[in-house]
């Protein structure tokens, strides 16, 4: 936390983290850097062999020092998540699914003396699964602003223009981060909208670095050549990279008043660990 005089705190989001080589990545940037900042958010629904969340790897990432997990279309994709979803409370599933869906779409986290609400937004265009998102979302916003001034949407989304406009959206009600996830690629494009809304069409991706998007490239071709669905394999890899986003945030208005990408890459020693 800075001092009185600015009053800001400091967040770190990591894009989609992809796998052991993802998991393995995070755990290593946070054993050097966790000390900077003052909260860690990571998008973790293809952490568990590319697919969903085990409950095994949602209590590994804890202990790596990550105060929320956001999540995606894919959160669903291991069954056991049934199963512990309700009690998880450092997980953040997209809001709107249907009321009756497990787990929650916003919570609000301790952070000193300070609250931070977390929002988890899954997009309608070429996923269309879920409920129209733009009205409940207001309200959502508005019940959490009464709560806290500070409010990070993760917004997982495939269409660029999607993103671009809900985020414009979004920062004319306050929030004070709309990051882009999905994609995994990071976009060059953070700024700061209205004054207020630390943005970034997609954050990007912690994985392996010789991959399509953190998958293997052989299944990927196969796949897109013949047209035929074959299940995507998590690339390997001792070169891992670490995709994020730091945003500088003021703890009496909400405002961001900085943010910048982070995009590293080093050699990942190979270990024994399920994907």
């Amino acid at each position: 936390m800075s001092g009185d005089d600015n009053k800001t705190i400091k967040i770190l989001f990591f894009g989609d983290m992809v796998g052991k080589p993802g998991r393995f990545a995070v755990r290593d940037f946070l054993a050097q850097h966790r000390a900077e900042y003052d909260f860690v958010i990571a998008n973790v629904e293809n952490a568990s062999h590319g697919f969903g969340l085990t409950e095994k790897n949602y209590n590994d990432l804890i202990s790596y020092g990550i105060d929320a997990m956001t999540s995606g279309n894919h959160i669903w994709d291991k069954r056991e998540i049934f199963s512990y979803i309700p009690n998880a409370e450092k997980l953040v599933r997209p809001i709107n699914y249907p009321k009756e869906t497990p787990g929650a779409g916003s919570r609000i986290f301790e952070c000193g003396e300070y609250k931070i609400a977390v929002l988890n937004v899954l997009g309608k265009v070429f996923i269309n699964l879920v409920d129209f998102q733009w009205d409940m979302i207001v309200d959502e916003i508005k019940r959490l602003k009464e709560i806290t001034p500070i409010v990070i949407v993760d917004f997982h989304g495939e269409a660029t223009a999607e993103k671009i406009c809900f985020g414009k959206f979004c920062s004319e009600f306050g929030v004070s981060a709309f990051l882009g996830t999905h994609t995994h690629v990071q976009t060059a494009d953070e700024t700061i909208l209205n004054e207020t809304t630390g943005y970034i069409t997609d954050a990007g991706f912690c994985g392996a670095v010789e991959s399509v998007i953190g998958m293997d490239y052989k299944t990927s071709l196969t796949r897109f050549i013949t047209g035929i669905p074959e299940r995507y394999e998590v690339a390997e890899g001792n070169e891992v990279q670490i995709n994020a986003v730091e945003i500088d945030i003021d703890v009496i208005t909400g405002c961001a008043r900085a943010i910048k990408r982070i995009f590293c890459s080093r050699n990942n020693e190979k270990e024994d660990e399920s994907q």
